[in-house]
């Protein structure tokens, strides 16, 4: 059958603006003035409701302080390596023992398209918080590992349900505009923990002090279990009687449906991350060992040059929705490995500038892959979906981990086995030139029509 699309979310903006609107439901378009001002330099945010500006600060909160969490592990990862007396040929096996942890998030997120997005999202705020903080007392490499790999399994369904909740409520004009959006203010979690990071060699308990911080977001779980609002697209599903019954449902109609895009994602995504994930885990490593950087220049060039890189994800959003996804993420995805590889070759300060350009195109083409993960799937499994994809790149990313040991057994140095394993990086962009689908401007029901009504006129198969 063909779902009913309400005027509330089919609307397409062209050029957006931020001056008020109203929309086809009658309800009034606005931006709040801490984006209309405060965050100029991302360009004008696009013409969102108040119920849309609502949901997009929440998922961008819960975002910020997960990306805080991952960036932990790899700017603290010399003092955590000190602190609980980790060999170094054993590193790479225990950063990608870690990332299997998103591997758990494709058991809980299943339960978003069953119970709804609004609970799962509280549930993986909290889970997440709780672990990462517990991450602080580690007594062991054991200990420390385990409390990450739970943290990962909830952090990973948190980002999955956030973004599907955003994706489902804004227009198909301005849907890759918002992803990118929520990708640079999630990044900024990122600066958070490069900020402390320049403290740890004076900061109380040192590197278990900066875990301790990410126990901040339990203050957010009442306040938002009051502010939070369903999914539109949901709760429309679930009243038209489409919504899953069961957790294995979803999983199910995921494989069934549309195996030839998934396999296409998956591809990218475990290819992507394999090749990729090395560069981003050992870069501080590098940086003080190669460069021979004090954690307070390590610190400096997160927070400034990463603020820089990190607008890839503007960019990414706006370009992709003007010129197409496929074009825009294929360009993105073959240059952010050719920059990594400059990162990892250079002796002198010209990383700098290298660095910034592999986060830039890095982040715009996670942008991109986001935006599809979202586009090509209905909306009964759309959170399984998304979970899919974490699952391909974490188990790529942990194989790269893995491979990365082995080749620096061989090699006797990270950063000539990172080299190698770009390689990987480079071969995602032709799967996505010669397979994917155009998606930009088009409704979520006309791209993904649910299987029973796939012959919707205009579908993308």
């Amino acid at each position: 059958m063909e779902i009913p699309v309400s005027t509330g979310i089919e609307g397409v903006v062209a050029e957006p603006t931020v001056e008020a609107q109203v929309f086809p439901s009658g309800e009034e378009k606005y931006a709040p003035p801490v984006l209309r001002y405060g965050l100029r330099m991302f360009g004008k945010p696009p013409p969102f409701s108040r119920r849309q500006w609502r949901v997009f600060g929440i998922a961008a909160t819960a975002g910020f302080f997960d990306n805080y969490d991952r960036a932990l592990i790899s700017l603290a990862l010399k003092q955590i390596q000190k602190g609980l007396g980790i060999a170094e040929a054993r590193l790479g096996a225990m950063l990608s023992t870690i990332r299997l942890g998103y591997l758990l998030s494709l058991m809980i997120t299943p339960f978003a398209d069953v119970f709804g997005r609004r609970r799962l999202l509280l549930y993986t705020i909290f889970g997440y918080t709780i672990f990462t903080g517990l991450s602080a007392l580690a007594p062991s490499q054991a200990y420390f590992v385990s409390c990450q790999i739970l943290a990962r399994a909830f952090a990973g369904a948190e980002g999955t349900v956030a973004l599907v909740i955003l994706t489902e409520e804004v227009e198909a004009g301005v849907r890759g505009w918002a992803v990118g959006y929520l990708g640079a203010l999630t990044a900024v979690g990122y600066g958070l923990a490069a900020g402390v990071f320049a403290f740890v060699n004076v900061m109380p308990f040192g590197w278990r002090g900066l875990y301790a911080i990410a126990l901040v977001p339990l203050v957010l779980i009442i306040p938002l279990r009051r502010t939070l609002p369903e999914s539109q697209r949901f709760e429309r599903e679930k009243l038209g009687g489409v919504r899953p019954t069961n957790v294995m449902q979803p999983l199910a109609a995921l494989f069934r449906s549309y195996p030839g895009r998934l396999s296409m994602l998956i591809s990218v995504q475990f290819l992507a991350q394999m090749g990729g994930n090395s560069a981003g885990a050992f870069l501080p490593k590098y940086l003080q060992e190669a460069h021979h950087w004090g954690p307070g220049q390590v610190s400096s060039l997160f927070i400034f040059a990463g603020a820089l890189g990190i607008l890839g994800n503007i960019v990414a959003g706006r370009m992709s929705d003007r010129l197409g996804r496929r074009t825009m993420g294929g360009a993105f995805l073959f240059l952010a490995p050719v920059f990594a590889m400059l990162v990892f070759t250079t002796s002198s300060n010209w990383v700098i500038l290298y660095w910034i350009l592999q986060l830039f195109f890095d982040t715009a083409s996670g942008t991109i892959l986001a935006a599809y993960s979202a586009e090509l799937f209905p909306t009964s499994y759309r959170t399984t979906a998304g979970s899919a994809l974490a699952v391909a790149g974490t188990t790529g990313g942990a194989l790269g981990l893995y491979l990365e040991g082995i080749l620096y057994s061989v090699t006797g140095s990270h950063w000539i086995a990172i080299r190698y394993l770009t390689v990987f990086w480079m071969v995602s962009p032709i799967i996505v030139f010669a397979f994917f689908p155009e998606t930009a401007s088009r409704e979520l029901e006309q791209i993904s029509p649910e299987v029973a009504g796939a012959a919707t006129p205009g579908a993308i198969r």
